[in-house]
């Protein structure tokens, strides 16, 4: 392509062109916009910000000015990014929840740690911290080198002499192209003795080194788990840690303590911790807090969680740090600049990066120094020889013509050079008193030993080393305080479950819905026909109607009488006393409006057997149970359901093993659990039994080896009988009579798999509970009415009834009863006469 003279412009191809721009782009941002120097641990436009305040003169005592003044000046002056971006870096560093020491002391609203904004820059106003003056000192000394602004009408320092060890006391974060920086803040005594240790001991090791300093230090505290992560990342420059708040429990009256939050972890906004914290509670993901109160203050951070009665502080406290920032992680990435370009340094390399720039600020210092006082000697050495010939010196000046002549006659006359020469002709009549001859020769020998010393500390580094040992004792004095952020043991990746005993528990659930979990001690074991104790408290319309025994760290899969699976975990129930209540399922679960539990399945693991289900109309379904190993909130669809069947039950089964179903008007079919296919979680399933009018399918049962099948009514009889009465029949047929419903019994409430050294539960409309050994109940034939299992009061009934395996609560596989067991039950008989109730045990 050619231009209008002809000329052909280069051609360059678009690929080296952008490659080319964008380096450009990403060593300006780099070098001049995020990473800090290793040396003053400053950015750019942090540094700018603190260069137009000491243009301002605004040192640690002077009045507070506006920060839109400092703002303007910084931008026009120095950083030509507008007001905008300066004064959110200003007020960074006069923020004491982000940094360790503030370089910059505010006045107003300078933003909160719940992340409230800062009031606008017109209204608040600013001064420079004791830290950020001692970083600008000798700046007039020559120690740095200076660079042209933005637009070169002044000059600016590339970097501050930094008397103040900055980047290892506050920190530093940013992002760049490519590369990001995270150094953490430190604490300030301990870095200063670091330092001074690695001047005295320049091969020092790090494990000698992080005896003097341990760890970060947070300016918002909390408690670092761990020493090998922070060593590591000493060592490499890169790591990660992990940082816990500092907690209190309070112990309160009734059981209901509560936990107090005093430090969080850095960085970490508080307000929204506290949503995080409410969040979880309202989605039922952490069990058991009742309140969340923050009561911080001026004096410092006060956060209250209070929990229900009872509850496991250790269990909530562990869901806290798990799902909440109450535990978190900071990565350390000590990437800086050094000599313009960026680098990972380890915790040693940062300190020698820092000391030799300290070192080469006092050598420039002392160079400048020197200088000056040589200069100053010789003017003052011609002062004295100009008063020990003062006539002539006199004399020459007066027969002078001009100024000029008389320079050129003193400095041909008596030796001296034009500085002394100019500042003869300017010295002042007063000065040729003798009390000022004094003067003179007393400045001449100070600074004879200035520059003397000034050479001798040139010479000798050592001599250097001294002068960098006093100014970081002056800055622990001046600045330092007591280390925030404590170092703990690390913590392993515990589970909740880990923190939760494995105990068998008992669960129920009532009519309307109510469920809960109590320890299976609770129940005390009574003979045969017993009156019972209360099992929970019967409320008007509602009743008991499930209850079994699990493990606390078992999954409870909950279906549903319309065919769909809900997943629980045991130890998310409640667990309340006795006579409680229990808690509305559909809080724990999300159920529609008409779905209700009528089937609850404890399960270990979903790795091997199998799920079978019946429904009320003689449905039989069998499926893996891996397919219910990942049910989602709103539930999964366990069966498909005809529009006026409903699922009865659901149990876990081995492959080979035979089912049984029990219909509520007395008659049971015994089939193999191999003539139902495996099928598909969403599968209508096939025909178990041929039921006759107005009957229905009550209970399915796995058949067992050394087990009786126990069918109980709803008048309180029941009765066992051993599987092998019931003959193994074709799936689909009407089955045999299992038990006698006529008269007496009623319909059939239950039908269980037992053992001999089981117990068997029953409960009963209005609330009762007893317990009584399965071995009392005898084992009769199939067709009969059996014998009485439990005293009903008039106008209750029989609803519900569960074995309990006796070695498992009582720590023991014998048939005997203790005898205290039986003088309870006396006793119990006895209250129960004398105060017309039943005995709560």
């Amino acid at each position: 392509m050619a231009d209008e003279s002809g000329k052909k412009e280069p051609f360059i191809l678009l690929e080296e062109e952008m490659k080319s721009s964008y380096l450009t782009y990403a060593m300006s941002v780099i070098i001049s916009r995020a990473l800090p120097d290793v040396r003053d641990g400053l950015k750019p436009s942090q540094r700018r910000v603190l260069v137009a305040m000491n243009d301002l003169n605004l040192g640690p005592r002077a009045k507070y000015k506006k920060c839109a003044k400092i703002a303007g000046d910084t931008s026009g002056n120095y950083h030509p990014h507008g007001e905008g971006v300066v004064y959110p870096t200003l007020v960074r560093m006069a923020q004491d929840f982000n940094l360790r020491n503030p370089l910059i002391q505010g006045q107003g609203n300078f933003g909160t740690i719940d992340g409230d904004p800062p009031a606008a820059m017109r209204y608040t106003e600013a001064r420079m911290a004791g830290p950020a003056s001692e970083m600008m000192d000798d700046l007039d000394k020559d120690t740095v080198d200076f660079i042209p602004n933005y637009d070169e009408s002044r000059t600016e320092p590339s970097v501050l002499p930094a008397r103040f060890p900055n980047l290892l006391v506050n920190g530093s974060s940013g992002i760049a192209v490519g590369m990001a920086t995270s150094i953490a803040p430190h604490n300030l005594k301990e870095v200063c003795d670091g330092l001074i240790k690695c001047l005295d001991e320049p091969d020092i090791s790090l494990d000698e080194l992080i005896k003097i300093i341990p760890g970060p230090d947070f300016p918002t505290g909390g408690a670092i788990c761990g020493r090998r992560a922070i060593k590591a990342a000493y060592a490499t420059g890169k790591g990660i840690l992990t940082v816990r708040a500092e907690v209190e429990i309070e112990k309160k009256k009734k059981g209901k303590d509560s936990i107090i939050i005093t430090e969080i972890p850095y960085q970490v906004n508080k307000a929204l911790l506290i949503e995080r914290m409410a969040g979880l509670v309202k989605n039922d993901r952490v069990k058991g807090i009742h309140d969340i109160n923050d009561h911080s203050d001026k004096d410092g951070m006060r956060i209250e969680v209070k929990l229900k009665k009872d509850a496991d502080v250790d269990v909530i406290l562990n869901q806290l740090y798990k799902y909440t920032q109450l535990q978190d992680t900071f990565s350390i990435i000590n990437i800086a600049l050094v000599d313009r370009r960026p680098q990972i340094l380890p915790l040693i390399e940062m300190m020698k990066h820092y000391l030799q720039h300290r070192v080469d600020v006092i050598r420039r210092r002392t160079a400048f120094l020197l200088e000056k006082a040589e200069s100053r000697l010789h003017i003052v050495e011609g002062l004295l020889l100009a008063l020990d010939h003062i006539d002539e010196v006199i004399e020459t000046i007066r027969s002078s013509p001009d100024v000029a002549t008389a320079k050129q006659r003193l400095m041909s006359v008596f030796g001296l050079s034009d500085v002394q020469a100019e500042a003869i002709l300017r010295m002042q009549l007063q000065r040729l008193t003798g009390l000022e001859r004094e003067k003179l020769e007393e400045e001449a020998e100070g600074l004879r030993k200035e520059i003397a010393y000034y050479k001798s500390l040139l010479a000798d580094e050592k001599l250097i080393h001294g002068l960098i040992k006093e100014d970081l004792e002056r800055m622990k004095s001046l600045y330092g305080n007591k280390r925030r952020t404590k170092i703990t043991h690390a913590i392993l990746d515990i589970d909740r479950e880990d923190l939760i005993p494995d105990e068998e528990m008992v669960v129920t659930i009532s009519h309307e819905g109510y469920i809960k979990r109590l320890n299976q001690d609770t129940y005390r074991k009574q003979r045969r026909g017993g009156v019972g104790v209360i099992g929970a408290d019967s409320r008007e319309g509602d009743f008991i109607e499930q209850l079994f025994t699990c493990s606390n760290h078992d999954y409870l899969l909950c279906f549903t009488d319309k065919g769909k699976l809900y997943w629980l975990k045991v130890y998310d129930l409640p667990q309340l006393s006795r006579q409680s209540k229990g808690r509305a399922i559909v809080n724990l679960l999300n159920l529609s409006q008409e779905e209700r539990i009528t089937s609850v399945v404890p399960v270990r693991d979903f790795e091997q057997g199998y799920l079978v289900m019946a429904t009320s109309s003689g449905i039989i379904k069998k499926t893996s149970l891996s397919a219910f190993s990942r049910p989602n909130r709103g539930g999964i669809i366990a069966v498909d359901l005809r529009d006026d069947d409903l699922l009865v039950g659901a149990k876990t089964a081995d492959p080979g093993e035979d089912i049984m179903l029990g219909t509520e008007l007395g008659m049971a079919i015994r089939f193999s659990g191999e003539q139902v296919r495996s099928m598909g979680r969403q599968a209508m399933g096939v025909r178990g039994i041929r039921l006759k009018d107005g009957d229905r399918v009550k209970d399915l049962v796995i058949v067992r080896d050394n087990a009786t099948v126990l069918t109980v009514c709803e008048s309180g009889y029941g009765k066992r009988t051993a599987f092998s009465e019931y003959r193994r029949q074709s799936r689909g047929g009407k089955g045999l009579i299992n038990i006698r419903c006529a008269g007496r019994n009623g319909d059939v409430v239950a039908m269980k798999s037992v053992y001999e050294t089981d117990d068997l539960m029953l409960i009963t409309r209005e609330g009762m509970v007893v317990r009584s050994p399965v071995s009392q109940i005898s084992i009769i034939g199939r067709a009969t009415k059996g014998v009485r299992v439990m005293k009903l009061k008039s106008g209750d009934k029989l609803i519900a009834a569960a074995p309990v395996q006796i070695a498992d609560i009582n720590g023991k596989n014998g048939s005997g009863e203790k005898k205290e067991d039986k003088k309870t039950e006396k006793q119990e008989a006895g209250d129960h006469r004398s105060k017309g109730k039943p005995s709560d045990g």
